[in-house]
């Protein structure tokens, strides 16, 4: 394990928010004699938008330089990716942080090499995720780097136990941090969502509707009429917004000001399975991730046959757990991107959806060249082309199965069909 100790005299990479930790940790590490450059990324998150303010704060902390790395096509080709696989963690969750994460590496690592810096530190604590994603996704693209996390430093625990000491600390230091000691909750944010957790949020009598929302309004406070919003996706990508043609990131940030309007996406709770083994309390706003989600899942009901769907439903679980354990950069993630791609490319048309109080809720489907769906078909009416005479060769011959299960003694009804009373 690398110690503080083992790094006196270096320089290292310091994935920095701005907030308490990057404050207390870029501070704590110049007093260690090491010398601290700060990454910020900048991913459109919503709670931050003054970079300035953030490398004016860490220069005052004692960094001896400041790096805003420019992420906001990468984190909007992330979020579409998670959308494309509609990988949401134990099916509430889109991921945001976890994929936020993956991108903010992706981001350093090109810049880390650029300048010789052999270290990435990062403020994640030793007892969640991000200390997972921040090391196997930095092993993964630059095994020759070294990762440094103070939170698991006995050195930095000794003096650190958790948010009031390193408040005392900054302010006997007399450093520009904005934190207090009665916060409710933590935020972290960026373009795709936000994630609250900790403080007042870890008392499961604790509502989750005192959260502030940043990204919208609670749905009880949409407006009091639905919105129709038309979502136009070509291979996988939405590409226009009620006629509109946007990029990436300008579709996430447009549907994240429609949605949010409305309330969808907002103060999701979870009581999820972290990947260190414990259970934790999360709040999540993700209103665009919600709207292009909900859209583009109906748009895959259109185009999946049934053993399509239960292979993309198996590869969807699997590359949210993926993403939520920093695995988004091996070998079994970039076979599970090639198990996609035959259905991405098939996933062009427009979704109508009605966005009222919270609710994503569809309207209409058109210009859909690679549906299943067909009204003659399905039609329960005496027209089209199926004919329902043409069933009975089929129900005879499942019904050959069901008697020999019967026959052998394979049939065990639950106690509820029991017809003894």
């Amino acid at each position: 394990m690398t110690s503080v100790a083992d790094l006196k005299g270096q320089t290292v990479g310091f994935a920095a928010s701005g907030g308490l930790d990057s404050c207390t940790i870029t501070r704590w590490l110049t007093e260690q004699g090491v010398r601290v450059v700060c990454f910020t990324a900048d991913m459109a998150q919503p709670d931050e938008t003054d970079f300035r303010a953030i490398e004016e704060r860490m220069r005052a902390c004692g960094a001896a330089d400041f790096v805003a790395l420019p992420l906001h096509d990468m984190i909007a080709a992330a979020g579409i990716e998670v959308i494309q696989f509609q990988a949401k963690y134990e099916g509430a969750y889109w991921n945001t942080t976890g994929i936020g994460r993956h991108v903010i590496v992706a981001g350093m690592v090109p810049e880390l090499r650029r300048r010789g810096i052999r270290v990435l530190a990062h403020g994640a604590t030793g007892r969640g995720n991000d200390q997972v994603r921040f090391q196997l996704c930095t092993n993964m693209l630059a095994p020759e780097l070294t990762v440094y996390a103070p939170w698991r430093d006995p050195a930095f625990l000794q003096q650190f136990r958790g948010r009031a000491e390193m408040i005392d600390y900054c302010l006997s230091r007399k450093l520009p941090i904005k934190a207090s000691k009665d916060a409710p909750y933590s935020t972290d944010a960026n373009l795709l969502g936000l994630t609250h957790e900790a403080g007042k949020l870890e008392h499961l009598t604790t509502s989750p509707w005192f959260v502030q929302p940043g990204m919208g309004v609670l749905p009880s406070q949409g407006p009091a009429e639905p919105e129709a919003v038309a979502i136009r996706f070509v291979q996988g990508v939405p590409t226009a917004i009620n006629g509109q043609l946007l990029s990436p990131f300008q579709a996430i940030r447009r549907a994240n000001a429609l949605a949010g309007r409305h309330g969808v996406g907002i103060c999701t709770h979870v009581v999820e399975n972290r990947f260190v083994g414990i259970k934790s309390r999360g709040v999540y706003e993700a209103p665009g991730m919600e709207l292009l989600g909900s859209a583009y899942a109906f748009l895959l009901q259109l185009i999946l046959d049934r053993r399509g769907r239960e292979l993309f439903d198996g590869l969807s679980l699997f590359m949210a757990r993926q993403i939520y354990q920093g695995y988004g950069f091996d070998l079994a993630s970039h076979m599970a991107r090639a198990a996609l791609a035959p259905l991405t490319r098939l996933a062009t048309g427009t979704i109508t959806v009605q966005l009222y109080k919270g609710r994503v809720e569809f309207l209409a489907a058109e210009d859909v060249p690679h549906q299943l769906y067909s009204e003659s078909n399905a039609s329960m009416e005496a027209v089209g082309e199926f004919d329902h005479a043409d069933s009975e060769g089929f129900v005879r011959v499942l019904q050959v199965s069901a008697r020999a299960l019967a026959a052998s003694g394979q049939v065990v009804p639950p106690a509820w069909a029991s017809t003894s009373h």
